[in-house]
């Protein structure tokens, strides 16, 4: 990585800024599932260890740009303060002079976590009067541990950067960028892409982009429809992007031109709505006309293991089926165990996506994969070869 880390840093009795995620789901006013807080305890203990003073903020939600109490991050703190096994405090605004206070009122060691960003719409706009309040809660040190954040050209992720004078990456930062980093520009072959969920029009980047580096693709989920339309498939009720089946076209052209292979399911479960406990397995070259496809079938999962078992380099995002229904689960979930016994017998894993994480830990996999990435839509974008803002911004290491 050419940007500079937590671990360059000097933070002995210093305020230092650091940007988390805590976008974690709330229910009765307690976090609802932690993992996005613990991804960033290493970074957070570093520091503390390091006798820094740590000034920590993050969004959570949409709360439109004014405060709103469901969107509040003091059962963050709370949860925040049990993982650390420190007190938290916790200022009631991101700006002004609670937060300022409260900020220099901090120790070695110590940490203040701010409320929402995204109270203000300031945060959203990467205004710089703003980014210069965040800045002065700081003694020049900024990190940046939200990488689900990187794509979004914010003031906590971006703007702050002009006001501080060492921008680095945090240790999860680190971990994101150097996985996904590896895998586009020295995967060890042969390196396979898996791709589901429910639009081309969501992915179309990273298969484009992905096709010039990976050695093949499986693609599954209700975007696989698409390409069958393009194939001229009958797909019955099935979820088909109408003014995507020219562009799946064109892939599967560009696909050929380069000798790179997209495999697609060759049978699928159907039903006659999501709700429908009866099912069918069937070939996918014609459904009936008032059945959709929900899951991939047997002789795909059997195709798609093969494949999976003989890679090096896997990189999975999205469900291969209707997950969230339990009826349609079984494909995904066979693809969570494949992709677990693939690491086990050498190979380098990064699974993103939240339905594609569900089911790694839902078959108690987890563990066994290589990288489980925090960022959906800036794994995305980042597979896509985009830069990131939240990445540009960082103070480049000197040669």
């Amino acid at each position: 990585m050419d940007k500079l880390s937590i671990r360059d840093l000097n933070l002995t009795g210093k305020r230092v800024f650091i940007r988390a995620d805590f976008n974690v789901p709330l229910e009765n006013n307690k976090v609802a599932d932690d993992t996005r807080i613990r991804a960033t305890l290493p970074t957070l203990r570093l520091a503390i260890e390091r006798r820094g003073r740590l000034v920590v903020a993050s969004h959570l939600g949409r709360p439109k740009g004014k405060p709103d109490p469901k969107y509040s991050l003091a059962p963050v703190a709370a949860r925040l303060k049990e993982l650390l096994g420190r007190p938290v405090v916790f200022s009631s605004d991101c700006v002004g002079q609670e937060a300022l206070s409260r900020s220099q009122a901090l120790k070695n060691g110590d940490l203040l976590l701010l409320e929402n960003l995204r109270f203000h719409p300031e945060e959203e706009k990467n205004d710089e009067q703003f980014s210069r309040q965040l800045a002065s809660l700081c003694d020049n040190v900024f990190v940046n541990d939200a990488f689900g954040a990187a794509h979004r050209a914010h003031a906590s992720v971006v703007g702050i950067t002009k006001f501080v004078a060492q921008a680095a990456a945090g240790l999860l930062m680190e971990q994101e960028l150097s996985y996904l980093g590896k895998a586009l520009t020295v995967p060890e072959r042969p390196f396979l892409a898996i791709l589901g969920g429910a639009k081309v029009s969501d992915k179309i980047g990273v298969i484009e982009n992905l096709m010039k580096i990976a050695n093949a693709m499986l693609i599954g989920g209700a975007m696989a429809y698409t390409f069958f339309r393009a194939k001229k498939f009958t797909t019955g009720k099935s979820l088909v992007e109408e003014d995507k089946i020219d562009l799946a076209l064109t892939l599967l052209g560009e696909a050929r031109e380069r000798r790179f292979r997209i495999v697609l399911p060759v049978d699928h479960v159907l039903a006659r709505s999501p709700d429908d406990t009866a099912t069918q397995i069937a070939g996918v070259e014609a459904t009936p006309a008032d059945w959709m496809g929900l899951d991939i079938g047997p002789k795909t999962i059997a195709s798609f293991r093969s494949e999976i078992a003989a890679a090096k380099t896997i990189v999975w995002n999205g469900p291969l089926g209707m997950f969230e229904k339990p009826a349609f689960a079984s494909g995904t979930l066979a693809i969570a165990r494949a992709v677990a016994e693939a690491t086990a017998a050498g190979a380098t894993s990064i699974v993103g996506g939240g339905d594609s994480v569900a089911a790694v830990e839902q078959v108690g996999v987890a563990k066994k994969i290589s990288h489980i990435s925090t960022g959906g839509g800036a794994s995305l974008e980042f597979l896509a070869g985009q830069k990131l803002p939240g990445v540009e911004a960082l103070t480049s290491r000197e040669v």
